[in-house]
């Protein structure tokens, strides 16, 4: 398997067209900043959109293969492709390059590109709170997590795009194979125990708990196995109705005694499995099938319940929110979650989009998770009960709005302006909480 590299991630939606990033990289290579100097450029395209020139770091680079001279090479261990002393000029590379990222210097007569300032772009700093740029380095993700056995078996019953089966397969590849799981009933029991012809989708021991007693069933499991002498790690996958509803007493129960185990809820906001029904995590405003869109009512109508922070009050090891839009941040949280596992419970509420409920094309499931994080709807934190703080790991000091989130999902569509006014309302008292107790 090949190796992944950072790279520079452009957002138009963000770019006001400032020019920023392109004066701080002409600063970097001339004292008087001349613009002609610089690797980045921005320009608007047909459609008034902002789009940006820069080198890609392609993986089979054209530019390199089409040198002369050997002046451009592609570093093995950054990704970057370098260009030496021996350019001629001759400027064949620039023709071979679909993304205008080499190009010609008027001033010096030699072609001019992108090396990423050895790892600290000034492009991306210049650029700073508007966020149009960023320099992503999730690639360590997949040069580590790449290497371990993927516990998941191919051939699972998800749907298309399923967040749920990005979890499984993430999940068990940090934790490991010494594990035993407990999947409820639901979508995760049909993408992770279930399976298709008697064969369950794990790899690791897997059980079938119902709806209402999963940690109660996992924490007799953990001492039967600290009887004979074995350590191993007792993990929960659970949707948010096995978790927030019925299932509550037993993960209550477990918590108050300090039951040493990793509980993950998948957070679909509903009961997908059954037919897209409310559940007590189903946020104010959606459609659901019980919470139809109508003369009468305009989706749900109360707002959903809070479980992170009533997990905080349950004086768990470990609690966190997390999102597969934020991977590194999702893994970070996984190691802390085993160590905390090792003396108590370690909850983790992962917000998780579900295509095929929320009416949304799966190619966007990314890019939902992502919006929701970045309009504070789905803030990211965690709590330590060895420090009693609550952490923000993902601030969001700038929200985008709320619509550029909830308008791009079905169950969405139809709320109006006093809905999405409340929703906001919501949103800022949700963060005014966690500020006034949290420590960042």
């Amino acid at each position: 398997m090949g190796n992944s590299y950072a790279t520079i991630a452009f957002y138009p939606d963000l770019c006001d067209g400032c020019d920023d990033c392109v004066k701080a990289c002409a600063g970097k290579f001339d004292e008087e900043g001349s613009l002609v100097h610089s690797r980045i450029q921005i320009a608007k395209d047909e459609n008034d959109q902002f789009g940006l020139a820069l080198c890609r770091q392609c993986g089979e680079p054209e530019c390199v293969q089409n040198c002369p001279v050997g002046a451009l090479s592609k570093d093995p261990d950054t990704g970057v492709i370098l260009k030496d002393d021996t350019c001629i000029g001759c400027k064949i590379c620039t023709l071979s390059c679909s993304y205008a990222g080499i190009t010609a210097n008027p001033v010096t007569g030699k072609v001019m590109k992108c090396e990423q300032c050895e790892g600290e772009p000034a492009c991306v700093t210049a650029c700073g709170d508007k966020a149009a740029l960023a320099f992503l380095k999730n690639n360590d993700i997949y040069n580590t997590a790449g290497q371990m056995e993927d516990l998941v078996a191919p051939g699972i019953s998800a749907c298309l795009g399923c967040n749920t089966e990005l979890l499984f397969r993430h999940s068990l590849r940090k934790i490991g194979s010494n594990t035993v799981l407990a999947i409820p009933p639901g979508c995760t029991a049909g993408v992770g125990a279930v399976g298709v012809n008697g064969v369950t989708a794990t790899k690791v021991p897997s059980f079938h708990p119902l709806l209402t007693n999963t940690s109660s069933m996992l924490a007799g499991i953990k001492r039967y196995y600290d009887r004979i002498g074995r350590d191993i790690t007792m993990m929960a996958f659970a949707g948010d109705g096995g978790t927030a509803d019925v299932g509550f007493q037993s993960l209550s129960g477990a918590a108050e005694r300090g039951e040493r185990m990793i509980y993950i809820c998948i957070d679909n906001e509903g009961y997908m499995n059954t037919g897209v029904q409310r559940s007590g995590t189903t946020p104010y405003g959606a459609w659901t099938s019980t919470t139809p869109v109508g003369a009468a009512l305009k989706g749900k109508t109360r707002d959903a319940k809070y479980l992170p922070l009533i997990m905080v009050m349950h004086n768990c090891e470990y609690v966190a929110t997390a999102s597969t839009a934020f991977m590194e941040d999702f893994y970070e949280k996984l190691d802390k979650a085993a160590r905390a596992a090792e003396t108590g419970m370690a909850y983790l509420h992962v917000f998780s989009p579900c295509p095929t409920g929320w009416r949304f094309p799966p190619d966007q499931l990314i890019e939902v998770g992502r919006k929701a994080v970045k309009s504070n709807l789905v803030p990211l934190w965690e709590y330590s009960n060895e420090t009693k703080q609550l952490e923000f790991t993902h601030s969001v000091d700038t929200p985008i709005p709320v619509e550029d989130f909830l308008l791009k999902i079905g169950k969405y569509r139809h709320l109006d302006s006093d809905q999405l006014a409340f929703i906001k309302e919501i949103r800022d008292r949700k963060i005014e909480i966690l500020k006034n107790i949290s420590t960042s």
